[in-house]
């Protein structure tokens, strides 16, 4: 018998906004000053294969509720998975009841009624993939057996997996403001690895997409991922030393998001950051810029308001190298004495402006000698000071080209001085993610190994 799609049953909108309205009124009339509610509900289907065998198969249907209320600046909050009229009336009354046995908080409440997001636009995130089990497990089975056909010293799999989902996601608060919208992502990978004995090597590949038919071939997806495996057989180990760095833009996207998380205003009022009150200061090299784009279509980061339902808009966040600003709730601008950015959850599409043509390639020749870097490990980041070790995988590099793979190496530096070490932003972007970046090349930092 056949398996339906991941998305044969459609969510409705409208029975959601009702869902939020209904709960809204309730805490009206239980006497909070002020509510907001979020509703969502999600399918999904993944597939995992490997050596030609299903190791995994879920069908994922969720769903969730959660309602804020605020007696003066008293807050409490309480969620459910039940959308019953019954239910959701049991959950307002728990987060009221929450409200009035929790302290004050001056700078508690909505984001500015003046801040709703009044208008919507289309960003073109809903690309629902009517897939069924079958076929993503032929697709899976594909693109494993296209990376173990490259080459004979592939000779085991990490498999190969294929991720369908659709969500939808309404907001709602008592200024009046209701909004949602669906959204999808679909994602092909695989992971393989080579050798034998002490030099087994492994690598991976991916694509991601809001829409389906924006994916890599699967085939194609196996294959990259042999490829990249069978580069890093034979990796040779360094003498501890100081060198230029290059990130291939995966790596890079770590590196700017270090930098976002330093400037988040839960970081800056907590004052746990190496960018502490950095707003207006030379942070990165003069020619550096940093965009916040929410509204690119398909994206990944895009969204036409925030968390808050506070509009999202474009603005440069680095400027010339200079840091404008900060990443901005409603509550940690209050901390600070600004105004929300409209980033109640985080950024939307940050895009680290190229300097340099040609990518990669210009990068290396540029780079000289120097370590590229494909890999990292381990979590060695102190967001408080801004020191940085972390294991590092890659090639040493010659000439301007590659010598051979190296491993069993760590990276060090200070984040502070390693961001405005950064020699050059290569065009090779990765739109992959939230982060559009890629490869930076950064002027020198401690290599150590043997």
């Amino acid at each position: 018998m056949a398996l339906a799609p991941a998305h044969s049953l459609r969510p409705s909108r409208e029975d959601l906004k009702s869902i939020i309205e209904r709960a809204l009124e309730e805490a009206r009339s239980r006497g909070a000053s002020q509510a907001e509610a979020a509703v969502s509900q999600n399918t999904g289907l993944s597939v995992g294969v490997r050596l030609g065998e299903v190791e995994t198969l879920e069908h994922q249907r969720d769903r969730s509720m959660g309602i804020t209320v605020y007696f003066g600046q008293r807050k409490g909050s309480a969620s459910t998975a039940d959308f019953s009229p019954e239910a959701v009336e049991a959950t307002v009354a728990k987060a009221c009841s929450i409200a009035r046995f929790t302290a004050e908080d001056g700078y508690a409440g909505l984001a500015d009624a003046a801040l709703m997001a009044r208008s919507q636009p289309d960003l073109d995130l809903d690309h629902p993939w009517d897939l069924s089990a079958e076929r993503a497990i032929e697709i899976a089975k594909a693109c494993e057996s296209a990376a173990l056909k490259f080459d004979a010293r592939i000779n085991n799999s990490e498999g190969a997996s294929v991720n369908t989902h659709r969500g939808l996601h309404v907001y709602g608060n008592t200024h009046g403001f209701v909004g949602g919208y669906p959204t999808t992502s679909h994602t092909v990978s695989c992971v393989v690895l080579a050798g034998t004995g002490e030099d087994m090597q492994r690598d991976y590949w991916y694509s991601t997409s809001r829409d389906w038919r924006d994916l890599e071939d699967a085939e194609a997806i196996g294959r990259e991922s042999a490829r990249r495996t069978m580069a890093r057989l034979g990796p040779r180990k360094l003498t501890t030393r100081r060198a230029p760095v290059l990130f291939v833009p995966e790596m890079a996207r770590s590196l700017i998001g270090h930098f976002t998380a330093a400037i988040r205003g839960s970081s800056q009022y907590r004052q746990s950051s190496f960018l502490l009150n950095a707003a207006g200061q030379q942070v990165f090299p003069k020619g550096f810029s940093i965009a916040e784009r929410p509204h690119i279509p398909k994206a990944m980061g895009s969204a036409p308001f925030d968390e808050e339902g506070v509009a999202t808009r474009e603005r440069e966040l680095v400027s010339d190298g200079v840091l404008t600003g900060y990443i901005l709730s409603s509550y940690s601008a209050r901390r600070l004495g600004l105004k929300t950015t409209g980033n109640a959850g985080g950024a939307h599409n940050l895009v680290v402006a190229p300097n340099t043509p040609g990518g990669a390639e210009a990068l290396l020749e540029q780079l000289g000698e120097g370590l590229l870097v494909t890999e990292l490990m381990g979590q060695g980041v102190n967001a408080v000071t801004g020191d940085y070790s972390r294991g590092a995988a890659g090639f040493w590099v010659e000439r301007g080209m590659l010598q051979y793979p190296v491993a069993e190496i760590t990276i060090a530096g200070n984040l502070r001085d390693m961001l405005k070490d950064i020699v050059a932003a290569g065009d090779d972007v990765d739109a992959r993610g939230g982060i559009r970046v890629g490869s930076i090349l950064l002027k020198e930092m401690t290599i150590a190994g043997e």
